[in-house]
């Protein structure tokens, strides 16, 4: 396969010279990739070859700093945590949780974002190998088969987290159990004694957003409640659209007396619309949110919602990395973290005799 494997593109990283890893591979007479494996300390390549390559990549300034041997985990050395965006309300949490996790392993982290396009970039991929990164947890939508080819070739050991559906067979990763925590949270409403219970969930081709929804649809069949598609939305997972939809929800003829969010900022927007509407939660309208990020605990109600253990889910994609860096295979590439309900006091009895 090395010798078939396309080439970076001519502003791949380089070294202290300005030499590519291009350069390197035509001075050494083997391939881009034969070069991003002894770079990554990957055991696949013959010890002359190996040597060749290390004296031209120390020549140009690449091995300037020691770098831990791939036979088991050494500590030292760098794991990537590339998020979507940083500002987000679960980026520090993630960060958290995958910080702790490698610094227990003697590991350091460099943290980078996508500013919102959801998949690597071309200078990401490019600054791995100034970078000498020994592998990366990925939180983000989705991985295009091209750049799952492209982390394979340079031999890079990497994890998701929450990916938009489920990766290819064999790829790691690590999610929360939506359909579970969907259940957990309509069933409490239903417990209270709510009838007409809407659900704002994120798109519906996100693995997350039609398991959540699955859950609630579940929890009313248990119950012997109709489902009723005119109380189903889907917007984001973000506050416009969900703003919109509690607005579209509330003025229905037959509003719902309750609304499970699919996140907590679908939540604190059905907030916002009921509070436009001059509808009091949760005396009149009971909200569940989904993550437990630190706002919910902050806002007026303080919000009922399904704990997503965000820190958990980095620390575990973080030691499925370090497992593959020092050559074993995790136990499970698909691991599901389990949510809890928090109950607070944006949820309660609906209003008299439940609607519907």
């Amino acid at each position: 396969m090395a010798g078939s494997e396309p080439e970076p593109e001519s502003g791949a990283a380089a070294g202290t010279g300005g030499t590519t890893l291009a350069e390197i591979a035509r001075q050494a007479g083997v391939s881009v990739s034969t070069v991003s494996k002894v770079l990554h300390d990957r055991s696949d390549v013959a010890s002359r070859t190996r040597a060749k390559v290390q004296r031209l990549l120390e020549q140009h300034g690449y091995l300037a700093r020691h770098r831990p041997p791939a036979t088991g985990l050494a500590p030292g050395g760098l794991i990537d945590l590339v998020m979507n965006e940083l500002a987000s309300p679960w980026a520090g949490e993630l960060i958290r949780g995958a910080e702790e996790a490698l610094h227990a392993e003697g590991m350091g982290m460099v943290v980078s974002a996508t500013h919102g396009s959801g998949r690597l970039t071309r200078q990401w991929l490019d600054s791995l190998a100034t970078r000498r990164t020994r592998g990366a947890v990925l939180v983000l939508p989705e991985l295009m088969p091209a750049q799952h080819e492209e982390l394979r070739r340079l031999g890079l050991p990497f994890a998701l987290i929450a990916p938009a559906d489920e990766p290819a067979p064999g790829v790691p990763w690590v999610g929360v159990t939506n359909w579970p925590g969907g259940l957990a949270a309509t069933r409490h409403l239903v417990g209270l004694g709510h009838r007409r219970i809407a659900v704002i969930s994120g798109p519906p081709e996100r693995l997350a957003s039609r398991a959540r929804v699955d859950g609630y649809r579940s929890a009313l069949d248990e119950a012997g409640l109709p489902y009723d598609p005119a109380l189903v939305r889907y917007g984001d997972f973000t506050n416009g659209p969900a703003f919109r939809h509690a607005l579209d929800l509330l003025r229905l003829p037959e509003p719902p007396t309750a609304v499970f969010a699919g996140n907590d900022q679908q939540a604190l927007s059905t907030y916002r619309a009921a509070a436009t509407l001059g509808i009091r939660v949760p005396d009149e309208l009971s909200v569940v949110g989904f993550d437990d990020l630190p706002f919910a605990d902050w806002v007026t109600p303080r919000l009922t919602t399904v704990r997503t253990p965000l820190a958990d889910m980095a620390a575990v994609a973080a030691r499925m990395v370090l497992q593959l860096v020092g050559g074993e295979r995790p136990a499970s590439t698909r691991v599901e973290v389990a949510g809890e309900l928090i109950v607070r006091e944006s949820s309660g009895p609906p209003p008299g005799p439940a609607r519907g």
